[in-house]
């Protein structure tokens, strides 16, 4: 497969030294950041799922490190805005389908430390064509990038901002897939970062190249579609995933190789599963644990021990400084970097365990500015608007606690997290709000933080 001449921006990262983890004597280790779009914690085998066959997955879990409180953002673009910047997205969030191109993202921390830097599968993150590059990616092959075509049978993709269209039966997953072989292959004596945001699984269900419907002549994204064909796209996933360890194998470069793979919000809006023995019901775009616990898996042959199974709080916003970490480079101080590595328990140690986790969600989607914002545990949440749940007994919230008459842990727990809600009432910048406003389609009033989508 060949692909146009890459396009590449370099841009100057002014970093604060820090220690790093590795020795500068040590090789650089290659980092595949994979995230799976619309993959809830409920679909992995390793987790407890019942209903879909993921055994690359598995196999990844059971030889690395799986967390079971790993959170993201009830939807695509607040979560990959916040897992790029390593910031909680009331610092940054304009709206929806959009990213600041001035924000740092720890693609350009890789380029700073001599990486090859790519991305490839779904953008959104802004239509204009050198975007990608400006945010640290020299090289990208994008669904949704300049333009919104199919994204499976006969799609359309764009390879540096150049738009190609595909006809002749082509899935495109599976020409996502080559091109990430393919930048492998050619920077294989060369450390790279590849970052992997998949188009699979997320609506429209349609059938994959291994379904027994599968039609090669299909177009377009409205025709084909049942949700039986979720199934099959997790389980296409998860061929994806051992193709492409056993391609690093092929190539000698498994050993030294960190693949981290997580999902970027809930399983889809009502899609059921079975899960330790019982429904599972999806609620992506929605602020309950259905609709934002996801997948979280870490793996490097010699560095991250066999079965390590870790239930401290991860958030989206630790992955820059935790991918920075364990290849040991330095990430810039900033009080407003809200990440936390997690690179020591994902090697089998203790680290700085998160006490509590925030999210300022606001979809920014049409016209839906509202806001919901909490502070939460793997126990307890509490929003701005005061309602206070026991999200363990009570996962779908739909019976509120009256805080003042809580007692010992529960009171202890609305104390925590009320103070941690203190820390980020100034933290919103009043120019995103303009921003959002002018760029979200419709002139609804921003409703008050913490009223209900």
């Amino acid at each position: 497969m060949r692909y146009p001449r890459r396009l590449s921006v370099f841009l100057a990262i002014v970093c604060a030294h820090v220690a790093p983890f590795s020795s500068a004597a040590e090789v650089k280790p290659n980092v595949i950041l994979i995230l799976a779009d619309d993959l809830g914690f409920e679909t992995i085998g390793a987790n407890g799922g019942e209903s879909y066959r993921t055994p690359e997955l598995d196999r990844l879990a059971a030889a690395g490190a799986r967390f079971t409180q790993c959170y993201a953002q009830p939807l695509c673009t607040p979560t990959r805005v916040q897992l790029m910047t390593g910031q909680s997205n009331v610092r940054n969030y304009i709206n929806f389908g959009t990213m600041d191109p001035t924000l740092t993202t720890f693609a350009h921390h890789f380029q700073r430390a001599g990486y090859r830097t790519a991305i490839a599968g779904k953008w959104q993150l802004g239509r204009e064509k050198g975007l990608p590059q400006i945010f640290g990616f020299q090289e990208s092959y994008l669904w949704q990038h300049t333009r919104r075509p199919p994204r499976y049978a006969n799609p359309g993709i764009e390879h540096n901002g150049e738009p190609l269209d595909f006809k002749n039966g082509e899935y495109g997953p599976d020409l996502i897939h080559g091109f990430v072989h393919d930048f492998i292959s050619r920077h294989r004596a060369e450390p790279f970062m590849i970052y992997y945001p998949m188009v699979l699984p997320h609506s429209p269900y349609q059938p994959t190249p291994d379904s027994k419907d599968w039609d090669p002549k299909a177009i377009g994204e409205q025709v084909n579609q049942a949700p039986s064909h979720f199934k099959d796209m997790v389980e296409y996933m998860d061929k994806l995933v051992g193709q492409l360890t056993a391609h690093l194998e092929s190539l000698g470069l498994r050993e030294n190789t960190l693949i981290v793979f997580l999902g970027d919000n809930g399983t889809g809006k009502g899609m059921r599963s079975q899960f330790l023995g019982r429904e599972f019901i999806g609620a992506k775009g929605s602020t309950v644990d259905a609709g934002m616990h996801v997948p979280l898996i870490v793996n490097w042959p010699g560095r991250v021990p066999a079965g390590v199974v870790n239930s401290d709080l991860v958030d989206t916003a630790d992955f820059p400084p935790t991918l920075c970490a364990a290849a040991g480079i330095p990430v810039p101080a900033s009080p407003t970097l809200d990440g936390r590595s997690f690179w020591p328990q994902a090697r089998g140690e203790k680290g700085t365990p998160r006490e509590w986790l925030y999210a300022w969600y606001s979809p920014r989607q049409n016209n839906d500015l509202s806001v919901r914002e909490f502070a939460f545990t793997a126990r307890h949440k509490l929003y701005r608007s005061g309602e206070f749940f026991d999200v363990e007994r009570d996962p779908g919230e739909t019976k509120p606690l009256v805080v003042a008459s809580l007692t010992g842990e529960a009171s202890a727990a609305a104390q925590k997290l009320r103070a941690a809600l203190e820390r980020f009432t100034d933290a919103r910048p009043a120019r995103l709000d303009a921003l959002a406003a002018k760029n979200t389609a419709g002139k609804a009033p921003k409703q008050p933080a913490g009223k209900k989508n």
